[in-house]
């Protein structure tokens, strides 16, 4: 790429560049990021761009978009790499390997395990005396303790049945707790120890949380040996029950000890990582080890890896004088862009087992974020090379089953294509967009728009449409005024490109190739009408009409430019891909019109989320009028009779309920 070509303000800010390590950001005349990178040499690094000519390659292709940069001076690589990731996840660039954000790993939680318990008192026993073991996800509590991260719900569920037969903990909620009056079926069947009836002691309880918390935390052997001490002293005191108790407690132990080999691995807290390249795609298998427990695994599929090789590159030119032009392979650059990315606001665990090196910089920084040194084995030996090829052989089977899922979506979109007669500069990024109208009894009446783009539904740019202003049940007239909402500004930008790159303008915003709306000859009229007023191509339009009996693989396709009608076939690839388009345009209608219908039903809030409000406050009120919709016809001197309401707090109904 030519100098000539960029800015001279942009040229003359590269070549001022500071030889400092550094992060620098590329954007394009829309202001989107292009490319997030890291420098130990800024100048050096950012001016290789500008220098070079990269031809048609994808990274020319890049540079020729660059019109503006921005940089920033750090103290270190480690530091560099921190702030690059960062900016990686919050700014998602075009170019970048990118790995979705799903940090929501459930965990592991046994409430009030950090507070003191309480003594035994007469009367019903306490539910904060006797801790509970729980699925969770969220946000930390101190007062609780949190075991994991855990990779699915399974395994997690999985762990609770385990704490369940061997430690015997509860699992319900304190209020059902509180409200026994004789033991449930978990204690019927040795699954609980019945704390809610007062059948075991909280100082005994208590013994069974602690040996809990040490088993997760990987400290079996030692709560054997309690377990075994204990049981001694009470058949030194002749106690043989609750000697019998604890063996059976030991024996269930040791035989989950048998079935995880955690008596023959050191390790406790390790992640195992491997990576799988293939067609053009990735795949990082992350499985984890807790407590010395192998708990499962995780497949992660990033995008944009068909540029990491144009990338490297430029990296290997950044070495020291003399040194030779390090190749840094595709898995590589995938892994730690993985690790990198990953642990931004997850605990990272002290050993890492990776199917590829890691660099020391991307460690180091790992460990000055977390406070945790981090350690990284490529090469493992005995147990941890059993995980390894574990993890492997997963990432080989998961990248599989995407690329036969990806060439099968990718036929569907060819064979519609192909159907239609249709002619898109790009099959990957052909784009569909679905209306649907649903509506009960013309009651809250919603349309939906749902979204097929690179061959895939894209549930992230769904949209609804609450529809008013029309005679109920007119679906017609519904269809007419989503259409106009939808696609009067694509249409006014595609009239005035000046428009469409204002600031305003959506940066992912355009027409599709193809409009689907559900329904015959009336919706598609209709949509023809809406899209002749608009000056758009009838060409996009095709309703999807039902067939004989209303059968599912019976649709025929009806167009607006004056066609006939298609029937594609039951069997059709193509029509499989209108169906499940068509379908998820319905489930997403009538999911939305019901919440809509709740709402107006309710008055548009609920007695609940009304302060002073309670579980007994709200359920006289509804006693009283009968309803939430008598709740909310009734006047401030009705709703002040009500026993225990204030009149202060019934004109706060009120004000809430209208």
């Amino acid at each position: 790429m030519s100098e000539a070509a960029h800015p001279p303000a942009l040229l003359a800010e590269v070549a001022a560049l500071p030889a400092l390590p550094g992060v620098y950001r590329y954007f394009d005349a829309d202001g989107g990021v292009l490319y997030v990178g890291k420098a130990r040499n800024l100048k050096k690094r950012v001016s290789s761009y500008f220098q070079k000519n990269h031809g048609g390659t994808r990274i020319g292709h890049m540079v020729s978009k660059i019109v503006r940069m921005e940089t920033t001076a750090v103290r270190s690589e480690a530091e560099a790499l921190l702030l690059e990731n960062n900016l990686i996840k919050t700014l998602n660039p075009r170019y970048n390997i990118l790995f979705r954000d799903d940090k929501s790993y459930p965990y592991l939680k046994i409430t009030g395990a950090r507070r003191p318990v309480a003594e035994a008192t007469a009367g019903p026993p306490a539910a904060a005396a006797f801790p509970r073991v729980a699925y969770y996800r969220g946000a930390v509590d101190r007062r609780h303790s949190y075991f994991g991260p855990y990779p699915s719900a399974w395994a997690v569920k999985e762990s609770i049945q385990l704490l369940q037969k061997v430690f015997r903990l509860r699992t319900c909620e304190d209020t059902v707790f509180s409200n026994r009056t004789r033991p449930c079926l978990l204690y019927q069947i040795k699954r609980c120890s019945g704390p809610c009836v007062g059948h075991v002691s909280p100082e005994a309880y208590t013994q069974d949380v602690q040996n809990a918390g040490d088993f997760l935390r990987g400290d079996a052997q030692a709560v054997l040996d309690a377990l075994e001490s204990r049981m001694m002293a009470h058949s030194q005191r002749l106690e043989f029950e609750l000697a019998a108790d604890l063996r059976n407690q030991m024996t269930a132990l040791s035989k989950v000890l048998h079935q995880q080999s955690v008596d023959t691995v050191s390790d406790k807290d390790v992640d195992i990582l491997a990576v799988k390249v293939q067609g053009g795609k990735a795949c990082v298998n992350l499985a984890m080890v807790r407590g010395g427990r192998h708990l499962g695994d995780r497949p992660y599929f990033p995008a944009h890896v068909e540029d990491a090789a144009a990338w490297q590159g430029l990296d290997a030119e950044e070495g020291a004088p003399g040194e030779a032009a390090a190749v840094v392979p595709v898995e590589v650059q995938v892994l730690e862009a993985f690790i990198a990315q990953h642990y931004l606001g997850v605990p990272v665990p002290p050993a890492l087992i990776t199917s590829e090196p890691v660099s020391k910089a991307l460690l180091e920084a790992l460990g000055e974020q977390s406070g945790v040194r981090v350690t990284a084995v490529h090469n493992p030996r005995e147990q941890r090379r059993i995980w390894l090829e574990m993890a492997q052989k997963n990432a080989a089977l998961q990248l599989a089953r995407l690329l036969a899922e990806e060439g099968s979506q990718q036929a569907r979109t060819r064979a519609l294509v192909d159907a239609l007669d249709l002619a898109p500069d790009n099959l990957d990024t052909f784009r569909i967009e679905c209306f649907d109208i649903s509506h009960t009894a013309g009651e809250a009446t919603q349309a939906s728009c749902v979204v097929f783009h690179h061959h895939k539904m894209q549930n992230s740019e769904y949209r609804r449409y609450n529809i008013e202003g029309i005679t109920p049940g007119d679906d017609y007239a519904a269809m007419r005024q989503v259409l106009t909402r939808r696609y009067s500004k694509l249409a006014e930008a595609a009239r005035d490109p000046a428009h469409a790159a204002g600031p305003t303008a959506s940066a992912t915003a355009r027409l599709p190739d193809l409009v689907l709306v559900d329904g015959g000859k009336g919706q598609v009229s209709m949509a023809r009408e809406v899209f002749a007023e608009l000056g758009l191509d009838l060409g996009l339009i095709t309703g999807v009409e039902k067939g004989e009996g209303r059968k599912v693989g019976l649709e025929e396709l009806v167009f607006a430019d004056g066609r006939d009608k298609v029937y594609l076939g039951k069997d059709s690839a193509a029509l499989m891909l209108v169906a499940q388009i068509r379908d998820e345009a319905h489930r997403f209608a009538i999911t939305g019109m019901r919440a809509q219908r709740a709402r107006v039903r309710t008055g548009g809030s609920k007695l609940e989320e009304i302060p002073g409000i309670g579980a007994k406050r709200r359920a006289k009120l509804l006693q009283r009028f009968g309803g939430i919709r008598g709740v909310a016809s009734a006047g401030v001197e009705d709703i002040a009779t009500v026993d225990g309401i204030s009149r202060e707090l019934a004109e706060e109904i009120y004000r809430a309920l209208h």
